[in-house]
């Protein structure tokens, strides 16, 4: 348990930097679309239309960048549409954000990882590469954050670590009590584009939004 603890938190910190880089299932894929498939989070509640993370994301990266996230979703209802909004959109990389209304409606961790489980394997199957973003913050969700970083080394994902983090607690970056406000998406989509960036065959050292 204690050499686990110590590999998870030695990888946060490499990932952090945005220059690691492990060996990922479909590296160069040949897609032409980024996919954040998601929840409110991805969404963008509480931010002004064009505000959200995967419109901010689409602003630093040379790919394009869809919103297939939407309001309430849970993981069991997310499974339903994966292949239109996700599937269909020929993906070179699809982020996947969810957990946050699946804990809200309690439902059992185990049915959330398999049903993230299936959705890596579906994508990949399909020839695009994974990032799942971890909604912890502190303790808060910590049982998520260990079950998805167990998933994205099981299944060569990206691991994108802490999203939520300094967000949660401030309400400056908030709109109410869990959402961000236009400034809290803009870090998220930061901490998305640096974890990611290594994996788009880009330099790892430039982590400068493109102009």
């Amino acid at each position: 348990m204690r050499r686990y603890g110590f590999l998870f938190f030695a990888f946060l910190l490499l990932a952090s930097s945005g220059c690691i880089k492990r060996e990922i299932k479909n590296i160069g894929a040949s897609g032409k679309n980024i996919i954040c498939f998601g929840d409110s989070l991805t969404f963008g509640y509480g931010a002004l239309r064009g505000e959200d993370y995967p419109t901010q994301l689409g602003k630093m990266l040379p790919i394009p960048v869809i919103n297939s996230g939407i309001d309430g979703d849970t993981t069991s209802e997310a499974m339903g549409r994966l292949g239109p909004d996700v599937l269909e959109k020929e993906p070179t990389l699809v982020i996947i954000e969810f957990g946050g209304n699946d804990f809200l409606r309690k439902t059992p961790e185990d049915v959330t990882l398999a049903n993230i489980s299936d959705m890596i394997d579906l994508i990949q199957k399909k020839g695009a590469m994974v990032a799942i973003a971890d909604i912890s913050a502190g303790m808060f969700l910590a049982e998520y954050r260990r079950g998805f970083f167990r998933l994205a080394r099981e299944k060569q994902a990206i691991f994108i670590p802490g999203i939520m983090r300094g967000i949660i607690t401030n309400p400056s970056m908030k709109s109410d009590f869990l959402h961000p406000n236009g400034a809290g998406y803009k870090l998220i989509a930061q901490r998305v584009y640096q974890a990611i960036l290594p994996y788009l065959g880009q330099n790892c050292g430039s982590n400068k939004p493109k102009k």
